[in-house]
């Protein structure tokens, strides 16, 4: 297979400066389809891998906390690409054979494929796998016309056509099913983008859309005649409030054995001139008139810094890493310093690099910060965590990892 694989790489990329503008237009659409059909069959290939991966825990084994992390890690795609990879390989392991070959020969989509899949699934579960089979085969059909969406509309009717007698009863179970769904598919995916700004997307289930809608929309209308954000804008705003509201009630869970809170770090001199700017405790560098309006409902605690910013001395030392001492680590660390681990700070538990019990001091460089699941995985596993030359936490993986047990770092959360 690897074999093949490697002469199909080799055609593809003799293909790759191909000059398409000596082909007629006839020609390039032909092109198109073909680089279509064959983007689905290798998808067929890819999504097996990772089925056969995700049943042998490598992730796991390899450190990771789940298969979408490591296959975020490994191929380099974002979060919610790596989940959706998962998620349909996971439909297309228990999907009537008719859709996995439908998607091998090119017929489908991958997104057409995990549609079909879980129609299927809701069919056989109200009427049965024959039943199944025949829905397959009509969807594979009419994917040859329509788009994901649609198909998945027509899908919610399928019985009509393949089963009429028992198209009523299944609409229930129907409906169950896409309940089902809509909590399996839910999410929210936060990704960083430059100057600290984040773009949010995702998918609410119902009820959480309508608990959002209920909060935001009384504050989303125009404030004035002289209001002159876009909705957009102003439904940016409101989440602002609504998370400020939040905050205001401190009836939040703590975070890391802090209340939640947001940590701004800036010089003494700089807030009091309004010259200086302010660092985020997650990274991002705040305007100085920000600093001094955050500065005016805030909390102010002193930390001494040596002159490239590191921190020296944040409190008195103690068995518990909180409070300005977390503080400290936070700023150092930024999250999960596990290598391939996006997990932030509010996730993460200060982890002793020298255990407090066999008289590891409790001080800035004998801390590292951990998300749960790696935190576990240090302390059960054969993984080694010191502190480089610069002061930063590096891994050494196992010798039956890596032989060689280079160190290894974490580079999400890098702020230059």
């Amino acid at each position: 297979m690897i074999d093949e694989l490697a002469r199909a790489e080799s055609a593809v990329a003799s293909c790759a400066d191909a000059a398409l503008w000596a082909l007629a237009e006839h020609d390039v659409i032909a092109v198109l389809d073909a680089t279509h059909r064959l983007q689905q069959r290798l998808a067929a290939v890819q999504l097996a891998a990772v089925r056969e991966l995700d049943g042998r825990g490598t992730a796991v084994a390899q450190g990771a906390s789940s298969t979408a992390v490591w296959l975020r890690h490994r191929l380099r795609l974002d979060v919610s690409a790596a989940r959706r990879l998962v998620g349909v390989a996971a439909s297309l392991d228990v999907a009537p054979p008719g859709v996995r070959a439908a998607l091998a020969d090119g017929t489908v989509t991958v997104e057409q494929a995990r549609v079909i899949a879980d129609t299927a699934a809701t069919v056989s579960t109200s009427a049965g796998a024959e039943v199944a089979d025949k829905a397959v085969g009509v969807l594979v059909e009419w994917a040859e016309q329509f788009d994901p969406s649609v198909l998945r509309r027509m899908g919610t009717r399928i019985l009509d056509h393949v089963a009429p007698d028992v198209a009523d009863e299944a609409a229930e179970a129907a409906l169950k099913a896409e309940a089902a769904r809509s909590a399996r598919d839910r999410h929210v995916t936060i990704s960083e983008q430059t100057g600290g700004r984040l773009r949010l997307t995702g998918t609410l289930d119902a009820e959480a859309a309508a608990l959002l809608r209920a909060a935001i929309d009384p504050l989303t209308a125009p404030s004035g005649p002289d209001d002159v954000r876009s909705p957009g804008q102003r439904r940016h705003d409101a989440l602002a409030d609504v998370c400020r509201l939040a905050l205001r009630t401190g009836e939040l869970p703590e975070s890391g054995g802090d209340p939640a809170q947001v940590v701004v770090t800036t010089s003494y001199d700089g807030l009091t001139r309004q010259l200086g700017a302010g660092a985020l405790d997650i990274g991002p560098q705040l305007t100085p008139d920000t600093v001094r309006r955050l500065a005016c409902d805030a909390a102010i605690l002193p930390a001494v810094l040596g002159g490239a910013g590191q921190v020296l001395d944040v409190g008195r030392q103690r068995r518990l890493i909180s409070g300005p001492l977390r503080r400290a680590l936070v700023l150092r660390d930024g999250g999960c310093a596990f290598p391939g681990c996006d997990r932030p700070p509010r996730w993460c538990a200060a982890h002793h690099i020298r255990h407090w019990v066999d008289g590891g001091p409790t001080r800035l460089d004998n801390a590292v910060l951990l998300c749960g699941h790696h935190h576990r995985h240090v302390h059960k596993s054969d993984w080694a965590v010191r502190l480089g030359a610069d002061g930063r936490p590096e891994f050494v993986p196992p010798a039956w990892l890596d032989p060689e047990q280079l160190p290894r770092r974490n580079h999400y959360h890098r702020r230059t």
